[in-house]
């Protein structure tokens, strides 16, 4: 497998995030078009309508009640119904961003798009045919993308029709939409991720329980190693990553019971699917967790197989934040924050208005422990801070806050990079506002470039470039070593 030798600078987003046209052009609806947006201190809910007639609502991750289905309500807002209309202007936005000189952009393939009904109600051209328009665009402007094929957002259809991903039906299903993407854009995009985040359902346990979360984790990195050995297949060329939530902690004391208690949270909530995905098999400690859990999985041989022979070529992540991890029961300050995954105040550290604690050193820390673990290319694939953002009566946006934060974590991916580290590119997250994922806000802005829309639905999408839009310009073509 090969990398390209200039480091990779740009930004992500996601289709379900940013696209708007939740209806267009034959796409079906996923789960997240039936969400409302939440606060700074909670996450979004899903609505439905129950057999019997009344309504329902539920976190993301979880399923369906027996009967129960979608509905659209007039009384709630959907935010992803319009996103920020990258559907209809991804020229733009792709333009800015060429502006600021990105030489990679990440963006995911709506499978609602390609198969808005399963392998069995056939591909959409329209869909393929949009996405196409995309990576064209990137490339004329000199972006070398690299492209995420699901983010929790597989078609609502598949999950009435078979139940979602506790069902192996969905690794098929899941391997042919990739086939199909790997085809028509081989000539386009030469480094894909298959998960999101993929470690994600271990964060958010729904109420059906941890057998389904193991479950349905099982069935999608066999899913996501079966598309690595077809895309080798169709191109020898073509490199296929795992993406993992970036999950990097500390003991709150130096009681040895901490230590222990942190090393382990590492292991459940991060390397339980990277030493799998990377290495090929599930790890020692594995077995540790399913007796802890009462989780009994059905591996078959033919499993164990695909494994060893889809592991992933190079490893990408998230990383926002540090948590702390305790075994003192009342130790603490809360920080009661929205869609973090714990909740106990480092008292070293600052936190963003959704309570996500600031922490550019355990940045490095973290580059540090990955490469050395797994010793494979590594790609950072989300990285940056949501915040209100005011915009002035001229028009301007002074975001210092979010230059603040990108400069510290840059700072220390210059720093791991000269140390060493393998890593081939980044990508901030997002470099345009967009709804976030786990509150459903407009109002939650991470962007260089201002979108015109709150969480009321109240704007005219009109984008303005804040301060940190010529900053981060600064930065890419200093190739990371103008920060001021």
């Amino acid at each position: 497998m090969s990398f390209p030798e200039k480091f990779l600078w740009g930004g992500s987003i996601s289709a379900a995030q940013c696209e708007g046209a939740w209806d267009e052009d034959g796409k079906s609806p996923v789960q997240v078009d039936f969400g409302d947006p939440g606060t700074t201190t909670d996450r979004r809910y899903i609505h439905y309508l129950n057999a019997d007639g009344t309504r329902g609502k539920m976190r993301q991750f979880d399923h369906l009640p027996k009967g129960a289905k979608y509905v659209i309500f007039d009384d709630v807002r959907y935010t992803n119904h319009v996103g920020i209309d990258f559907y209809h202007r991804y020229k733009e936005d792709i333009a800015l961003m060429a502006e600021m000189g990105f030489t990679t952009f990440n963006t995911t393939v709506s499978w609602a798009r390609i198969y808005p009904h399963g392998v069995e109600g056939g591909v959409n051209q329209a869909g393929v045919e949009f996405y196409r328009n995309v990576f064209k665009e990137c490339r004329k402007y000199g972006m070398d993308p690299v492209i995420t094929l699901y983010k929790y957002d597989e078609p609502v259809y598949l999950e009435e029709t078979y139940g979602g991903w506790t069902n192996r039906e969905m690794i098929h299903q899941f391997v042919e939409f990739a086939r199909v993407c790997f085809t028509e854009y081989k000539d386009l995009v030469d480094k894909w991720l298959t998960f999101n985040e993929i470690n994600i359902l271990l964060h958010f346990e729904g109420k059906e329980g941890k057998q389904v979360s193991f479950t349905e984790l099982h069935n999608q990195m066999i899913a996501s190693a079966q598309a690595t050995i077809v895309a080798h297949e169709i191109d020898e060329n073509i490199n296929v990553g795992c993406m993992v939530a970036g999950f990097c902690s500390y003991p709150y004391t130096c009681d040895p019971n901490d230590v222990l208690a942190n090393y382990k949270a590492f292991q459940e909530k991060f390397g339980y699917c990277a030493d799998t995905m990377i290495r090929g098999y599930y790890p020692s400690y594995a077995k540790r967790m399913w007796a802890e859990n009462n989780v009994q999985l059905e591996i078959t041989e033919e499993d164990k197989n695909i494994l060893m022979e889809g592991k992933a070529d190079f490893l990408a992540y998230s990383y926002y934040m540090s948590n702390v991890i305790t075994t003192h029961e009342g130790e603490g300050e809360s920080l009661g924050a929205a869609g973090a995954s714990a909740d106990l105040k480092n008292p070293y550290l600052k936190a963003s208005d959704w309570g996500w604690q600031i922490d550019p050193v355990g940045y490095e820390y973290f580059l540090h422990f990955l490469y050395d673990r797994y010793q494979i290319p590594i790609f950072d694939v989300e990285n940056g801070l949501g915040a209100f953002d005011k915009v002035e009566e001229d028009g301007s946006i002074h975001d210092d806050y979010r230059i603040d934060y990108l400069r510290g974590h840059i700072q220390s991916l210059m720093k791991a990079r000269e140390e060493g580290v393998d890593i081939f590119g980044y990508t901030t997250w997002g470099p345009i506002d967009l709804v976030s994922f786990t509150t459903g806000q407009m109002d939650k802005r991470y962007g260089f470039i201002y979108v015109d829309m709150n969480d009321e639905g109240v704007g005219d999408l009109h984008r303005l470039k804040k301060d940190s839009f010529y900053w981060y310009k600064k930065v890419i073509e200093s190739d990371g070593k103008d920060l001021d």
